[in-house]
């Protein structure tokens, strides 16, 4: 079970955030929490897994933001602690960049694959110039009418760009449910079946997300502390890990804050950090630059004893004090060290302890974010589900590029 710790041990008033999860719970894009429950879902889910796994090498997944975000953050983050398929997944349509593009088609080579192409609408710029360039290598490699076989298609489940081609050729389909958007869609098809073609349990991921009134109040805790900080000038919030694995898992929490909550003049600025290596390049401004930053730590409890500092004759580099110590345990110490030191020079600390890295307690992450972000921007009088700024550049990229 997650835990959430404060060096404020005291009680604290959740009343607002008891209300903003009700103002929540009514919105019309508040479908993400109610998680996938029924096992003919998640069935249909498997077997399509299943099938990639048979014929492909490669599963390109191509989507933007939420759309890729999310589950690359599942599987990332769990490296180690499941048995991988045969099946790697690589990514596309995430940027504009002909060299990332270029580098995927490389890999691919002559062997096997099949695309997952994630997309509401179908026609958003970078990954619709991604599924062209993959559909055609698709045909040209096996024919339309087997190509088409390779095509999975999260989408509208009613109209659409996608959907409409999916429709006309008969690619297998799964839905993107209108009441949810794309950065709270983990836990739908559209990071459900990814996940499961990398090898992970969907059904533990799923457990995970059963929305237990503890997350929800670690999800109240969290919410209220960091609405409270912004009220008295702490506007950035650096997300803090000591696991390189989670490096992506904090780009989708950047994503989800950052759009959730930055509107209207408002929000709290996302960052992210890993440790120790960013405590070589960043240490020096968190410990003595500007007071307006507090820092949320997520901790894995688990330690391994796989590594450690052999023992030499010689002690010319003055490590003899670590000698048959593991690598995780002076990480740990590292990690304690670091979370006192910031306190100390006037950093607001949080910690989310993670007993170990598995699809449960990702899960149980996962929802607890979510549901933190929702209230969280709810209770700074935003809307959590929109995201009207980002249309800006969009407009001024179709004139330039002179789209009709």
């Amino acid at each position: 079970m997650i835990e959430f710790r404060t060096e404020n041990g005291g009680n604290i008033n959740l009343d607002a955030a008891s209300e903003a999860f009700l103002k929540v719970q009514r919105d019309e894009m508040a479908g993400w929490l109610e998680v996938p429950t029924k096992e003919t879902d998640l069935e249909e889910i498997k077997r399509a897994a299943k099938k990639i796994n048979s014929d492909s090498d490669f599963l390109v997944c191509i989507g933007i933001g939420g759309s890729y975000l999310g589950h690359k953050a599942v599987i990332d983050a769990l490296e180690g602690a499941y048995t991988p398929s045969r099946t790697k997944i690589l990514y596309a349509g995430n940027s504009l960049n002909s060299f990332a593009l270029s580098k995927v088609l490389a890999e691919i080579g002559d062997k096997d694959f099949s695309v997952n192409v994630i997309s509401k609408s179908g026609t958003t710029t970078e990954p619709a110039v991604a599924f062209r360039i993959f559909k055609e290598k698709l045909i040209e490699k096996y024919g339309s009418s087997e190509a088409h076989k390779r095509i999975y298609a999260t989408t509208d489940g009613n109209s659409g760009a996608l959907h409409d081609e999916a429709v006309a050729n008969n690619y297998t389909r799964f839905i993107v449910p209108d009441n949810v958007g794309g950065r709270y869609s983990v836990l739908t098809p559209v990071g459900l079946l990814p996940i499961a073609v990398a090898g992970i349990s969907i059904e533990d991921l799923i457990a995970g997300a059963s929305g237990q009134s503890t997350d929800l109040e670690m999800a109240f805790l969290y919410a209220t502390y960091r609405t409270t900080l912004a009220k008295h000038g702490f506007d950035t919030e650096i997300l803090a890990t000591f696991e390189p694995r989670l490096q992506t898992f904090s780009e989708w929490w950047k994503q989800l804050f950052g759009e959730s909550e930055g509107k209207g003049g408002q929000g709290i600025f996302p960052a992210s950090v890993v440790y120790s290596t960013d405590l070589h390049s960043l240490g020096q401004y968190m410990q003595d630059g500007r007071r307006n930053i507090f820092e949320t730590f997520m901790r894995i409890a688990e330690l391994s004893d796989k590594v450690k500092v052999p023992k030499t004759s010689s002690d010319i580099d003055g490590l003899g004090y670590l000698e048959g110590k593991s690598l995780d345990y002076i990480q740990e110490k590292a990690l304690e060290a670091t979370v006192d030191a910031h306190r100390a020079g006037g950093i607001p600390v949080f910690e989310f302890i993670i007993p170990e890295l598995s699809a449960k307690n990702l899960g149980a992450l996962i929802y607890i974010f979510e549901v933190a972000c929702a209230v969280s921007a709810t209770m700074q009088g935003v809307n959590p589900f929109d995201q009207p700024g980002v249309e800006s550049y969009k407009k001024n990229m179709f004139s330039l590029l002179g789209k009709p």
